[in-house]
């Protein structure tokens, strides 16, 4: 019964911490308002158009590119 538990315990944390990480952020210009925001899934390029090309490793990487953009400066 406990190893039960302790495989199902193993199973749900190997599924799920994964999921709950965001690896990469995006700096984006929405299509309708102009405004740059940062996001953590990659712009369709139709709502939101990538500035740049590269992802960052976190959201203060992002926010300090984003700032630095020449796109993003309206």
């Amino acid at each position: 019964m406990i190893r039960k538990m302790m495989i199902a315990g193993v199973a749900v944390a190997a599924f799920t911490l994964p999921a709950l990480a965001a690896t990469e952020f995006y700096v984006a210009k929405d299509a309708a308002t102009q405004k740059c925001a940062v996001m953590d899934t990659k712009p369709d390029e139709k709502a939101a158009m990538a500035v740049g090309t590269v992802s960052y490793a976190s959201k203060e990487d992002a926010d300090a590119a984003m700032k630095a953009a020449p796109e993003c400066k309206v």
